[in-house]
């Protein structure tokens, strides 16, 4: 033992050892209580950090993990979410926007305006609080609205095809403004991070006119000359060992460009993953490989990072602390219910699957850790702000399917008017019980 106390590199890998078992025993156990898996996997990072196993043995939490060690964690769990994001990006599907029009953009207006209203509201309300010391007032409250109105496609896709929604028309309807109000929350978050770390009008105007520059090279260059080199790979069947080397060389040159200009490495590799052309076989197979090692291996690391940084001692004895934090999970539940919800109502759906509609969109997950580390990491919101919306992204989470099945799960079949019959609003894997399960 006192070698292994001794050597950094046997105590990062007992971490990694450790990190990766728990999560994942946990991910099965909340399985068979009939929740998401990341539900487990975040909580499994949660029981190694302050909230748990350093409140209730801290001598043990220290010697697992020292600050070397969570060093170490940390940039690793950097690596598995550039990874991730960019996996996601690859994932998502705009297309049937077209087709679904007004309907997709009044609910992506209803289910993501009403929580940004209610979020901005509460962090105006408490930036004693949740407020990061040196934040910027606009951002912070931008920052935080937009972390109420997130949806977290991954898990909802998940979702809907254990609940057997996937084929409906509120879960096809999910699927696509999901999809549409996670590229509008990207963009969104772009724009407040870029405020946040400029001093001034002219800052901003630079980091705007560079991300528009790399958006333009992305579309006009980039995505072109992939297309043409795997259409010319799965021609010839020459060159195959280079796709997947260039495609994660790809994404993090990205992450590596957006956090020079003062963004965060999530966005670039988000950017990169959208640029991937659609239909490959090659990297079909090539990018389902990968999710399997940044779900199995990667993601737990950050789940761990989140947990190491997340106290609920942050909130202290003070009962208007916890009454934020409640006050916080309630207005990220209804804005989705009533708005996303009342939005569909609108367009012709009955009052049981509109609030079906709202429960689907009200799951957060790993998408909404994501957007709270940025926050954190940024310097937007405190360590209590991350604490509040890391509990709030495991409570709306985990309330998804306990309120489809009160709602009951055999809603009409078939895509509403909006949305063509033909369409499908992410990649058929994903419908079938695709890797991305968190």
């Amino acid at each position: 033992m006192t070698g292994l106390h001794a050597d950094p590199l046997a105590r990062f890998l007992l971490a990694v050892a450790l990190v990766v078992l728990l999560s994942h025993l946990c991910g099965l156990l909340v399985g068979r209580l009939g929740q998401a898996p990341v539900i487990g996997e975040i909580l499994g990072g949660l029981l190694l950090g302050p909230s748990a196993l350093g409140w209730l043995w801290p001598a043990a939490g220290h010697w697992l993990l020292p600050p070397g060690v969570t060093s170490a964690l940390t940039t690793t769990a950097q690596l598995g979410l550039v990874t991730f994001m960019f996996l996601l990006g690859c994932e998502l599907r705009l297309d049937g926007a077209r087709s679904g029009g007004t309907a997709v953009g009044a609910v992506v207006v209803g289910g993501m305006g009403l929580p940004f209203l209610l979020g901005a509201a509460l962090a105006a309300a408490a930036p004693g609080v949740l407020r990061g010391e040196h934040a910027h007032q606009t951002a912070y409250l931008l920052f935080f609205g937009l972390s109420l109105s997130v949806t977290a496609l991954p898990v909802l896709a998940r979702i809907l095809v254990d609940l057997g929604l996937d084929t409906t028309r509120t879960g096809v309807f999910a699927l696509l403004t999901a999809a549409v109000g996670d590229g509008i929350a990207w963009l969104v978050l772009t724009a407040v991070l870029a405020v946040s770390r400029s001093g001034g009008t002219g800052p901003v105007v630079v980091t705007v006119l560079l991300v528009t520059a790399l958006v333009a090279a992305t579309w006009l260059l980039v995505r072109p000359a992939l297309a043409a080199f795997l259409r010319r790979v799965e021609a010839g069947g020459r060159g195959e060992r280079l796709v997947l080397p260039l495609l994660l060389a790809g994404a993090f040159g990205y992450g590596g460009l957006t956090q020079a200009m003062g963004l965060h490495p999530v966005i670039g590799a988000f950017l990169f993953g959208m640029s991937v052309p659609r239909g490959s076989v090659l990297v079909t197979r090539l990018h389902q490989q990968l999710q399997g090692f940044t779900q199995a291996v990667l993601l737990p690391l950050f789940f761990a990072g989140v947990g190491l940084t997340v106290s609920v001692g942050e909130l202290g004895t003070d009962i208007r602390h916890w009454l934020l934090l409640a006050g916080v999970v309630l207005a990220a539940a209804v804005g989705k219910l009533a708005g996303a919800g009342g939005a569909v109502r609108l367009i012709g759906l009955d009052r049981t699957e509109a609030l079906r509609f709202g429960a689907l969109m009200n799951c957060r997950g790993v998408t909404e850790l994501v957007v709270a580390g940025i926050g954190w990491q940024s310097g937007l919101i405190s360590s209590a702000g991350l604490t509040v919306l890391v509990v709030m992204a495991l409570a709306t989470t985990a309330m998804t399917g306990p309120l489809l099945r009160l709602l009951g799960t055999t809603p009409q079949a078939g895509p509403p008017a909006a949305v063509p019959r033909h369409h499908e609003p992410v990649p058929a894997r994903a419908a079938q019980g695709s890797p991305v399960e968190v």
